[in-house]
């Protein structure tokens, strides 16, 4: 792998951050508390979608033909990379960006795609991802939520947890089991709107409107908003996944919550303490590693190499990464924390509860490469 960016990323990453620096308002950090779900954030991000997309920044990798500038995945992870280290203006629909996107381009029905397509790709619509269940958090195949045929559609019961952006998302990309056996399952785009869905928020740690229950009850739904075919959509899910798991380059935050860490300690008369140097350089070195391997998954499609486990080693090494940096806070920084005065460093302690949860817990990734990277045979 070559470690150098060539004049092109360089150009698109200046031109990223001049952008970003001219559109986020000076009290950004304070309003926004980098809180993707909050409703500063939402509503700042249907203006700065848009514009990103008018700048020609938003979907930098998609082919030319579906709106996009045509280049190569380094640039998508490049303004992953810059746009989570000032707290994800563009809110969740970095997600659209990120593997719905690509999976209407694989997947959707011409229909589909004209109906979607230029929504995402001009900035102007939230969706939100139906997957985990009350008793299938990360085993998604064994979800219960039922998608029963009715005349030319489905009827659709069942329930959802902790389901990002739910209470402001106009579409659900939606699991359903759709036949007798664990596999049999289809994916549904199902609006948001839809008669029977009702939305209740979670409260949590990372957010107000980070997370939320979606109940489903007697919900209709036609034929077209089936996507790929019926019981084929565990092919569709595994693809997905493989963005989803290192679709957010979470480093960054961890990388900044350090250098503001080191910052106070120097300012509180602490950073030459020996064990507090150890703790930083530990969880500096967690951060630089998650942030290589992810740099090897991107390398990989770059060389149009199929995702493999890799992929699930990457995403426990980003927990790790954001363990490791939390657990460095809360020793060594609990005043700051108490204070609030350093935004960064709150944010990071926070998500660090949450880390290893989302995108599949960090001990179903290590079951995952235990089975497909190390290739270990299964108990019995």
């Amino acid at each position: 792998m070559d470690f150098t960016w060539t004049p092109e990323q360089q150009d698109y990453r200046q031109h990223l951050r001049a952008f970003i620096a001219r559109s986020l308002p000076a009290d950004w950090e304070e309003k926004s508390n980098y809180d993707p779900g909050s409703p500063y954030v939402v509503d700042f991000a249907r203006d700065f979608c848009p514009a990103l997309a008018a700048e020609g920044l938003l979907i930098p990798h998609w082919p030319v033909e579906q709106g996009g500038g045509g280049a190569d995945p380094w640039f998508h992870w490049i303004l992953g990379e810059e746009m989570f280290a000032v707290g994800e203006p563009r809110s969740y629909q970095y997600m659209n960006v990120n593997w719905i996107g690509p999976a209407l381009l694989r997947y959707g029905s011409p229909a589909q795609q004209a109906l979607h397509i230029p929504q995402i790709t001009g900035g102007s619509v939230f969706w939100c991802q139906g997957f985990s269940e009350p008793s299938a958090g990360s085993d998604l195949a064994a979800l219960k939520t039922r998608a029963e045929r009715d005349g030319d559609g489905y009827v659709v019961n069942g329930q959802k947890i902790w389901t990002s952006a739910a209470s402001f998302a106009s579409y659900c990309f939606l699991l359903a089991r759709t036949g007798p056996t664990k596999r049999d399952i289809s994916v549904f785009l199902v609006p948001m709107d839809t008669p029977g869905i009702e939305v209740r928020e979670v409260m949590s740690l990372t957010g107000r409107r980070s997370l939320h229950e979606v109940f489903l009850t007697d919900v209709r739904v036609g034929e077209e908003t089936r996507l790929g075919e019926e019981n084929a959509g565990w092919a569709i899910v595994k693809a997905v996944l493989h963005n989803e798991r290192i679709g957010a380059p979470r480093y960054i935050m961890a990388q900044r919550a350090l250098d503001a860490a080191a910052r106070v300690l120097r300012q509180d008369g602490r950073f030459d303490d020996p064990s507090i140097q150890a703790g930083l350089g530990k969880a500096r070195a967690a951060v630089d590693a998650c942030q290589l391997l992810c740099f090897r998954i991107i390398d990989g499609r770059m060389k149009n190499v199929s995702p493999g486990g890799e992929t699930n080693v990457a995403r426990y090494a980003l927990a790790l990464a954001d363990r490791a940096v939390g657990d460095f806070i809360g020793e060594h920084l609990h005043d700051a924390l108490l204070a609030r005065e350093e935004q960064t460093i709150l944010t990071q302690f926070r998500r660090a509860a949450s880390t290893g949860l989302g995108a599949g817990a960090a001990e179903i990734q290590l079951d995952i490469v235990a089975q497909s990277f190390l290739e270990l045979p299964r108990s019995h």
